[in-house]
């Protein structure tokens, strides 16, 4: 068990809509601070993943049980002191709350872009159940990060390696 005063490693949710690389870049700075890694995607539910895959969004309702595994991962890796990277849309506020319902310290990096380059981006992708009809979906969700929330906003223009090194620059920092 940690002591209390300790620095704990952080538990950082990289966010943003489709195609804005949360994925890669998640993954990259997860390597970088040597913490465990997960995609959000990996915890939808068959019934999530099917309805998005047909091009309908989904609802709040089919939000909550998938945000909630999300955030179960990220209090046991906080429990443990290993701190966690995931990547998760978690484009509301009221989302982003229920991962801070499970993991009060987690820290919010949100990725952003403007439409062109995210209609190219998934233009270029292959092999994900998301498609990008639903882009401009996901873009009337969002909700940027308020200024009560621990967390910073990044320009997702740069590549993904410039990116993971800003996101561990800023940890570094504790934003």
């Amino acid at each position: 068990m940690m002591n209390p005063t300790e620095r704990r490693s952080p538990c950082v949710v990289v966010t943003g809509v489709a195609g804005i690389g949360k994925t890669t870049v998640a993954r990259l700075l997860a390597r970088r601070l040597g913490m465990p890694f997960a995609d959000g995607d990996d915890f939808h539910s068959p019934a999530d993943i099917a309805k998005r895959s047909a091009g309908t969004p989904l609802d709040d309702a089919d939000r909550r049980s998938w945000l909630e595994s999300v955030g179960r991962w990220l209090h046991e890796r906080d429990l443990a002191g290993t701190g966690a990277v995931v990547a998760c849309s978690a484009l509301r506020r009221r989302y982003r709350d229920i991962l801070r319902a499970a993991c009060p310290g987690a820290l919010f990096l949100h990725l952003t872009a403007d439409r062109g380059l995210l209609v190219n981006r998934l233009g270029r992708r292959t092999g994900h159940f998301m498609p990008g009809s639903l882009l401009d979906s996901q873009l009337a969700t969002l909700e940027p990060l308020a200024p009560d929330e621990r967390g910073a906003e990044l320009d997702a223009t740069p590549g993904p390696d410039t990116l993971a090194d800003l996101a561990a620059a800023l940890l570094a920092r504790r934003l």
